[in-house]
Formats: C-alpha cells, sequence, structure tokens
C-alpha cells in the first residue's frame, strides 16, 4: 500500500484518532514503531519512515512501543489492497492454529510455491512465513500484558509448539524475551475474570476497532437469531458456546465504547487456541471493516446513504463457523428467520454435544459435519426435500465437494449450486455472511426486492443487480442497509 507522507505526518502530528490502525510510524533513531496516537513526544520528520502495517513495520527490525502498543491497534484495511491470491493466503494463515509450509499453503491456493513467495514479497515485501511470525508475536505480547497466563501457555495459544522458538521469534521482533514483557507489566496486573463467563477460568481478551461501531444493532441482529443453549443475547452482552480444535467453552462479548474494544471473556478447557478465537470473533463482528471506504460508495445510492446517515458505520454480521452457518441458511430457505432458527436449534439439540460449563450452566455445541454424516433429519419440522439437501450439503463437505477455504465469490457459488436443493439465494447468503464475502449479493431475496421497489412495486432481480453494480465491492453492505430500511419505514 503506498502511503501518502505529508498526509501521515499531519495525522500523526495532530494524534488523529481517525487514522488509528491505518498505518504505523517507525522512527530510524530509536528502532521503535508507534500508532499515530502515541503520546509520546513526536519524532522529527526526517528520523521517521511510515509503514501500512504493525507486520511490516516489525519484520522491517522495528520493535513496537510499549507506550501505544501497536499490537492494541485496530487491524490495518491495508491488507484488503493486496492481490486476491494473498489475501486468501493471510486468511487462511489466520484461520489455523500452527504455521504451515508454503507449499502447503500454495497447494491450498492452487498455485505453486514460487508464485505465492513472488506475490507476498511484490505485495508485501516479507514471506508468508514473517507475516505469521509477527502476527503472532503481536497478539502474543497483548496475552503478556494483559493476562495473567503463564508464558508456556501463551506461545501455545499464539500458535507455537515449541516454546523456545517462540522465545525466538519473540526476542527477534521486540529486542526482549516475554519474561522480560511480563515482568514489565504495569501494576503486576493478574488476569481480569468475570464470574459470569465461566468463573475464575475466564481469560480477558481485548478486540480493538476503528469506530463509528454501532454494537447494539449487531446485538439485535443476533438476538433475532440466536439458538437455544448455542447462543444468547442478554441486555448488551454476546454469549456463545464454542469447540476450536480439541477445546470447547464459553464466551463472552460486550463493547467498551470509550475504549474502543470489545471485552471478551473466554472460558474452558485447556488449549483454547486464544489466537483462533480472537481471528473468528473479528470476523463475526466484523471489526477489520473498513467503514470510511464502504461509506463513501454506497453512500451514493439515495436509499443507502439515508441509513448510514442513521447508523454510520455499518457492520456485516458473520459466523463463527461457516459449515454452521451453511446448514442454517439452508434451513432458512423460503421460510422465516424465527422459524429457520427454531428449526436450527432442534438440530443443536438432537445431534450437537452439551456440556455444563464451571459455573453450572449447561450448553450445547452445534454439531460438526462429522457428527451429522450419519444424519436423517426427520421429525424437526422440515420437508422431505430439505432434509435430503442437508444430508447431501453434509456429505459433499466431507468429501471435499464443497470447500470452505478461502476462494473468490463466483467459485464458491459455482461449486454449491452443482447441488441438488440449493441456488443462487442461498449460495450468495452463505457467502455474504458464513464467508464474509463483502460483495456477495442474494438479489432474488423478498426483502431487497421490496427495499428496492417503487410505487408499491417490488423491484426485479434484474433491476436489483442492475442497481448493486454501483454498490461494488461492497454489495453485501448494502443488501445490509437495505434491509434495515425496511425496518426503519425509510424505502420509499
Amino acid at each position: 500500500m503506498q502511503l501518502d507522507p505529508e498526509i501521515c505526518a499531519s495525522a500523526r502530528l495532530a494524534r488523529d484518532r481517525r487514522f488509528d490502525g491505518r498505518f504505523y510510524t517507525a522512527v530510524k533513531t530509536t528502532g521503535i514503531f508507534c500508532r499515530p496516537i502515541c503520546p509520546a513526544r513526536p519524532p522529527l520528520e526526517r528520523n521517521v519512515t511510515y509503514f501500512a502495517t504493525a507486520v511490516e513495520a516489525a519484520s522491517a527490525g522495528y520493535r513496537p512501543c510499549l507506550r501505544c502498543r501497536p499490537d492494541a491497534a485496530p487491524d490495518s484495511p491495508a491488507w484488503g489492497l493486496v492481490s486476491t491470491t494473498v489475501e486468501r493466503a493471510l486468511k487462511l494463515m489466520r484461520s489455523e492454529r500452527e504455521a504451515q509450509s508454503i507449499e502447503t499453503l500454495a497447494e491450498r491456493l492452487g498455485v505453486s510455491s514460487r508464485y505465492l513467495r513472488r506475490l507476498f514479497a511484490e505485495h508485501l515485501g516479507i514471506s508468508p512465513l514473517a507475516v505469521w511470525q509477527a502476527e503472532r508475536a503481536l497478539f502474543a505480547f497483548g496475552l503478556l500484558r494483559d493476562t495473567a497466563l503463564p508464558v508456556a501457555e501463551i506461545a501455545h495459544e499464539a500458535g507455537f509448539n515449541s516454546l523456545r522458538r517462540f522465545n525466538g521469534v519473540f526476542k527477534q521482533i521486540y529486542r526482549r524475551t516475554p519474561s522480560d514483557v511480563r515482568r514489565q507489566q504495569a501494576g503486576g496486573r493478574g488476569p481480569q475474570r468475570d464470574a459470569d463467563a465461566g468463573g475464575p477460568a475466564a481469560t480477558r481478551l481485548y478486540l480493538h476497532y476503528r469506530p463509528p461501531f454501532h454494537w447494539p444493532q449487531l446485538l439485535a441482529f443476533f438476538r433475532a437469531r440466536a439458538l437455544a443453549g448455542v447462543e444468547q443475547v442478554d441486555g448488551d452482552v454476546y454469549r456463545r458456546s464454542f469447540a476450536v480444535n480439541d477445546a470447547r467453552g464459553v464466551l463472552q462479548v460486550s463493547d467498551d465504547a470509550d475504549g474502543k474494544r470489545l471485552v471478551v471473556d473466554v472460558s474452558g478447557e485447556g488449549g483454547a487456541s486464544l489466537y483462533l478465537v480472537n481471528q473468528r470473533l473479528r470476523r463475526l463482528f466484523d471489526l477489520d471493516a473498513d467503514s470510511d471506504q464502504i461509506g463513501a460508495v454506497l453512500s451514493g445510492d439515495p436509499l443507502l446513504a439515508r441509513e448510514l446517515a442513521k447508523t454510520p458505520g455499518v457492520r456485516l454480521p458473520g459466523a463463527w463457523d461457516p459449515f454452521e452457518y451453511a446448514l442454517r441458511a439452508i434451513l432458512g430457505q423460503q421460510i422465516s428467520v424465527a422459524a429457520a432458527t427454531t428449526i436450527a436449534g432442534r438440530v443443536a439439540a438432537r445431534y450437537g454435544e452439551s456440556f455444563t460449563d464451571d459455573s453450572g450452566a449447561e450448553y450445547r455445541l452445534f454439531p460438526s459435519a462429522a457428527q451429522l454424516a450419519g444424519a436423517d433429519f426427520e421429525g424437526i419440522g422440515l420437508t422431505r426435500a430439505r432434509a435430503r439437501t442437508l444430508r447431501e450439503f453434509v456429505a459433499a463437505t466431507l468429501d471435499g465437494r464443497v470447500n470452505f477455504d478461502e476462494q473468490d465469490l463466483d467459485q464458491w457459488c459455482t461449486q454449491v449450486t452443482q447441488l441438488p436443493g440449493i441456488g443462487d439465494w442461498t449460495a450468495h447468503y452463505i457467502a455474504m455472511r458464513g464467508l464474509s464475502m463483502p460483495d456477495a449479493f442474494p438479489a432474488s431475496d423478498l426483502g431487497i426486492l421490496q427495499a428496492l421497489g417503487s410505487g408499491g412495486e417490488k423491484a426485479k432481480p434484474k433491476q436489483a443487480l442492475a442497481r448493486a453494480e454501483h454498490w461494488r465491492p461492497w454489495r453485501a453492505y448494502g443488501a445490509l442497509l437495505a434491509w434495515q430500511s425496511l425496518k426503519s419505514g425509510d424505502n420509499g
């Protein structure tokens, strides 16, 4: 990403919070890099170099500032400006606890390892392994400062199988050991705990975002779709059960608007892989959306502009697990949200595993594809045709015909619409929420057609597609705003 030095200089000297996470200031004389909001005395411009991401600054040999903590900054939208293949590679790297070899990563992407190395060098200037190490070290730094987890456990949670390797990578980036950071943490704070989130075993994470961020609106969306026993929205708190690798537990999420961050309490059985929990939650609540860029495109449509004015900073509600959401989307074909949620709850109750957390509360996990391999889906309120579609989708997931690895929108839609009972609406809706693809657009959706109609007449799917062509590459956000306009009665 090309940065304008004049804009960066003005933003850092003004400590403009709008630029937090959009670039980083590296100081040649000290070897430290900072966020543009750092409270330290600003360095002279001749001693400064600007980087688009914290990973690039760390990989260039600069160590993170201990005052402004670049590890706590919102993720940079610069990642969205790289090539599609690099962006897919980054998402795959963040979806696995451990590092993958460049050969494995390239195979999953359908390219050669040589070509993938060249793309990373061209777009980011660093190798995939350097990106992985820098991101995991930054995440581990936050755990060292914000929790009292043992260093060995932090290494595991960040994806390192070797404490020695973790110490080596961390020292290379931070110029100090993890134990040094732990000793220097202000006031020797222990872990943040919340009895409601699972008692003494809870670990607190902070997920920072760039405002505007409308937490009540997101909660209202999830409240209407919460699965009994799996999810719950209680007041201004979101809570759900989870399973990551071999760990299972409960997480509780609330908003700290003053701190511009979500507060997450995680409790569960050992080895919850907090890095993956962090990544899944960032996608679930769309914390890395570039609201300015999205709004600049969508505000060209009068209907969407009115909705953006009411609730700026639109976020696309995602999914904890793509497979779970895909099944819910199939269940939701041609029935109401409430009915689909009820039936999905029955699937979880019949086939999901139940467990009790440390406080004695009972939770249920949504079943995996393997657990549903022999399910008949009879007697839960489905038509025979819909039950057959679910069985076929589960089988296709298990045998590889359906692949949730990051791919482009057209590939995904082609892949799943080949299965019986799955049409274009379902494919795009899974892509929109299950895979968080920003340009997905279920053009035949009744709500969208009503919102985009005029004179009391619904729009035609072709008309909706033509109008949404001006929303690219943010059609999914436009669809969300169109639905929102129906509730506000402002779609005339």
